[in-house]
């Protein structure tokens, strides 16, 4: 087996298409299939079938690309002590976020690095679905991802450092007659209408799971994102929204309160993603302990009252 067939296998299972690894790689998507074809000749077992158009990986396929990364991991170690690359700690380091992260975390992590001798940040904000985060790391160093408490663990072809359990609050107007309440069962939600986010995102399950316990179907008025915009809308309207209580930025609006709900254990992991060779890097790591001391700091902000 060559290296170049290996990762095109572990490609392959990141990206899911044939043009899609070539075009990561820069090569025709014809050399990628014969990279593959002459890595199956290696293989007792079937490592790719058809699935209508595409070529997908087989358990095996998905064995040998998982095994791949270990690979990659040793040549990256073998690199380093060859360059010196594993000391560089002023290299660059990209690092991508979903917006509330982004929001909470971009800022004190430029102001940490603000040094000659510090890594230089490159920085992406993303808004996908918790299934999208993980192939962001084909294409940046450390990846800032959430996902819901019951949902499912994030892939085994990337390394999961945990940042922080981030609970879900409703938020409203001062005026509101939810506001009255110390904590919020969820039959009081039966009657309200909301402001949620789309289909397919993380706190749309939430929501589901808030609605029946609460024995009702929830009435969603808008579908918004962005937190910034769903709090000027429930400031305008009257409706309610799902908030998480460390990433928001409420300082804008001081007609709005955050209200807990009763329903213990409703919130997200914000998690860093990041492919295990990137993490040999000492830039990498360095940015690394600067994100997971902002996140320690950001639990210890007093929320919305």
């Amino acid at each position: 087996m060559e290296l170049g067939q290996l990762r095109a296998l572990r490609e392959l299972s990141d990206r899911g298409s044939i043009a899609a690894v070539a075009a990561a790689l820069h090569v025709t998507p014809s050399s990628v299939s014969q990279q593959i074809s002459a890595l199956q000749r290696h293989s007792s077992a079937p490592l790719t079938f058809k699935d209508g158009r595409r070529t997908a990986l087989t358990d095996a396929g998905r064995a040998l690309a998982v095994a791949a990364i270990d690979v990659e991991v040793a040549l990256e170690r073998a690199g380093q002590a060859v360059a010196g690359f594993q000391g560089d700690r002023s290299g660059p380091v990209s690092v991508a976020a979903f917006h509330s992260a982004g929001l909470a975390v971009f800022g004190p992590l430029i102001t940490a690095l603000n040094s000659p001798d510090q890594p230089r940040v490159s920085l992406s904000d993303f808004d996908v679905a918790q299934e999208r985060f993980p192939p962001l790391t084909s294409g940046h160093d450390l990846v800032l991802a959430h996902r819901l408490v019951g949902s499912p663990s994030w892939p085994a072809s990337v390394r999961v450092e945990p940042l922080l359990f981030e609970p879900l609050d409703i938020v409203v107007r001062r005026d509101h007659p939810l506001a009255a309440k110390a904590s919020i069962e969820p039959a009081d939600l039966r009657d309200e209408a909301w402001v949620a986010v789309h289909e397919g995102f993380p706190l749309e399950q939430a929501l589901t799971v808030i609605a029946g316990i609460g024995g009702s179907e929830a009435r969603i008025m808008h579908r918004i994102n962005e937190f910034l915009v769903a709090a000027a809308v429930v400031a305008a309207s009257g409706c309610i929204a799902l908030m998480p209580r460390y990433t928001n930025n409420l300082h804008d609006h001081p007609e709005l309160v955050l209200r807990q709900l009763a329903h213990p254990g409703l919130g997200r992991y914000i998690d860093c993603l990041a492919r295990p060779e990137t993490l040999e890097r000492a830039n990498v790591k360095l940015v690394l302990s600067q994100i997971r001391s902002i996140a320690k700091g950001l639990t210890g902000r007093p929320p919305i009252r």
